[in-house]
């Protein structure tokens, strides 16, 4: 087992990472940027590194400044958090140059399922419903229009390379194509430094489902349930829940069965989820893998009782990860993410010092934050400082406990998502499990529009 383990990351991540490990006895490493000084995962590590300037590419990207940290401080392993660098394969395999644990999967695999294109073609070889599109990326516009005749409009453009939501266009008619297809594909070079893109059917009202995935190099491989990740505003989630209300123990099987054997399929280690989507008629389609640990994964972790970040370090040392099957689950979860955001300029980003911050507590809630009162969100990040995870006997239960823990979550100072997330827990179509991913757009777009009180 690993003797220190240094944190590429910052936030309530890094925190995670730090609990799991020294509940394990191993010590670990923090290192920040001059703007995360103060940030409570500094304070809780048992080393600190300053690895740069505020901006991310000086700092959590600056991947020669975060070895030398590793090996002046005598780390063994890596942990990337989400983000960052956890989905970077050149990271994994210097990691593994300096003789340095990176806690993931391979640089192969992390390859393979971060190329859009290639997944889906690893996909198709291994029999895993994908959604009918072009065989892998096209470069001549004439050729992707043939390929979007072919499956009919409407049609989605995705970089290959992308995620996050950039690099995609949807196409309603022929009319249309030709520019989005070169916003997608000038969008992805922008983002992504490669503006390859491929073609999909684009489905209406589909719901975001991930199954999480756990492997070992010793040939065990299995998912722990589904999360249900359909209430989403520009392709970002908002809440996450499990298990989800539109699966039944046969379709929770055939998409797990689906989902499993296309980790199998490349040999997948460590912890990963399976996206898919779900459309109304039952049918369920692979939309991509992430080969990190996702920033929901506290609700699988309460519907299951597995700790997924220790399953991590397990695996990453070599070790059978400690469960083989899929556990029973437990009652219903939902998660909020809580952003520093002002829902009523358009989610505008809002950092700034909190005055005041008091958590919400009770049985079956848990909160994931960095933040504290007196700290100040730096406008140089990602702007969540907080995960609400609720778990109830049943999704009713789960639902009464998220609406109090909101309105209980006092956060003074800057502006946050609070109130914009409460009114979804009361909107009727959430209410009743009746959400897809563009939900937000339609039935619930009157919760954007509407000033928040």
């Amino acid at each position: 087992m690993f003797k220190k383990i240094l944190i590429a990351n910052r936030g309530e991540i890094a925190l995670r990472v730090i609990r799991a490990a020294r509940e394990m006895g191993i010590q670990t490493v923090a290192v920040y940027s001059e703007a995360d000084r103060e940030s409570l995962h500094v304070r809780f590590a048992d080393d600190d590194v300053c690895i740069g300037p505020a901006p991310a590419r000086e700092s959590y990207l600056n991947i020669p400044r975060i070895i030398a940290a590793a090996e002046i401080t005598g780390a063994d392993a890596i942990h990337p958090g989400y983000g960052f660098l956890a989905e970077n394969a050149e990271f994994a395999e210097i990691c593994a140059a300096s003789g340095i644990t990176f806690i993931g999967p391979t640089p192969e695999q992390i390859r393979t399922m971060g190329d859009k294109a290639a997944a889906r073609a690893t996909m198709i070889a291994n029999n895993v419903p994908v959604v009918p599109g072009s065989p892998g990326p096209v470069e001549d516009v004439d050729d992707a229009l043939g390929f979007a005749v072919e499956i009919g409009f409407p049609v989605i453009i995705k970089a290959a390379a992308g995620g996050g939501g950039k690099g995609m266009r949807v196409a309603r008619d022929a009319d249309d194509f030709a520019r989005s297809f070169q916003l997608a594909r000038s969008e992805a070079l922008s983002a992504f430094g490669n503006g390859s893109v491929y073609v999909e059917k684009y489905l209406d009202r589909p719901r975001h489902i991930e199954f999480q995935i756990l492997g070992d190099t010793h040939g065990n491989c299995i998912h722990l349930g589904e999360r249900d990740c359909s209430v989403q505003r520009r392709h970002q989630k908002l809440i996450e829940e499990a298990p989800s209300p539109a699966m039944t123990p046969e379709l929770r099987k055939k998409m797990g069965d689906a989902a499993v054997l296309g980790a199998k399929s490349i040999n997948y280690v460590g912890a990963g989820t399976m996206e898919m989507l779900l459309d109304e008629d039952g049918s369920f389609y692979f939309m991509e893998m992430n080969t990190r640990i996702q920033v929901e994964h506290p609700v699988t972790e309460m519907l299951t009782g597995v700790d997924l970040l220790k399953e991590q370090i397990r695996v990453a040392a070599g070790e059978r990860m400690s469960v083989t099957e899929t556990p029973p689950l437990r009652g219903h979860v939902i998660e909020c993410r809580i952003n520093a955001e002002d829902p009523a300029r358009n989610f505008q980003p809002s950092p700034g010092k909190i005055d005041v911050f008091n958590l919400p507590g009770g049985n079956g809630v848990r909160v994931d934050t960095h933040a504290y009162a007196g700290y100040t969100v730096p406008p140089y990040y990602d702007s969540m400082i907080a995960k609400v995870i609720c778990q109830g006997r049943d999704r009713a239960e789960a639902l009464a406990k998220m609406k109090m823990a909101l309105e209980t979550f006092i956060v003074q100072g800057v502006m946050t998502t609070i109130p914009f997330l409460g009114r979804v827990m009361d909107d009727p179509h959430f209410a009743a499990g009746d959400v897809h991913t563009k939900f937000l757009e339609t039935d619930g777009a009157y919760l954007l529009k509407e000033p928040i009180p």
